[in-house]
């Protein structure tokens, strides 16, 4: 579809056009919202910057080989490791992220790359809540929570694995180990209905039931 030269005539320098065509050519639709991120190809805020508003599935599509810093302005987002939302994740809540260790820095995992990106919708930190499980399948005992635990151990939880959780409010990350380290499981009430069977639905990059921190995602 050709370009609408008088449009363009009123937009900030090229890099500005360039995002908004990237925008339209590559994310995924959302549902209206508050949503906002700048992403940059160099560590400090510096190189190509482009904004979102929506889901971005490929940065490589846009020009860039890589995230190396991002501002969060409006919004929370999970970003990952590889490209159409796969690998590692990192939430990423409202800020400035001047290098990988800002978003990967309480993982126990060396990661610079940032590939992929989408909008947390459902995050909604006054009002969550969460129900744990011993066992896959929402079988054993189980815990309703709606507060954040730097350790579940030390508030009671008998062992230091999760089979199965139903979010039934907002939007949680769940932390491999204390202290919110280790791997970054986001887990939210509209996706997978909320519902949560077994590892292998948290995120391709999960291999163990192992979950001994949790916290609520900040809008």
């Amino acid at each position: 579809m050709p370009l609408n030269t008088k449009l363009l005539a009123t937009h900030p320098p090229a890099v500005s056009i360039f995002t908004e065509i990237s925008n339209m050519a590559l994310t995924t639709p959302n549902p209206m919202g508050p949503w906002k991120i700048t992403v940059y190809d160099q560590e400090n805020f510096q190189g190509k910057r482009m904004e979102f508003t929506a889901s971005c599935q490929n940065i490589m599509e846009c020009g860039v080989d890589n995230i190396r810093s991002l501002k969060v302005e409006c919004g929370a987002w999970v970003g990952y490791e590889h490209s159409s939302f796969s690998g590692q994740q990192f939430v990423l809540e409202r800020g400035e992220y001047p290098r990988w260790e800002s978003w990967s820095g309480s993982n126990a995992y060396h990661i610079e790359r940032l590939m992929s990106f989408r909008p947390v919708c459902s995050a909604n930190h006054k009002e969550s809540k969460i129900v744990v499980f011993e066992r896959e399948n929402f079988i054993g005992k189980q815990w309703e929570m709606n507060d954040d635990y730097p350790s579940l151990q030390a508030m009671g939880w008998g062992n230091n694995e999760i089979g199965s959780m139903q979010v039934q409010s907002g939007a949680w990350v769940c932390y491999q180990f204390p202290g919110y380290r280790g791997y970054q499981y986001i887990m939210e009430c509209d996706r997978h209905g909320g519902e949560y069977k077994h590892y292998r639905e948290w995120g391709s990059h999960a291999q163990t039931f192992q979950v001994q921190s949790l916290r609520r995602i900040q809008q």
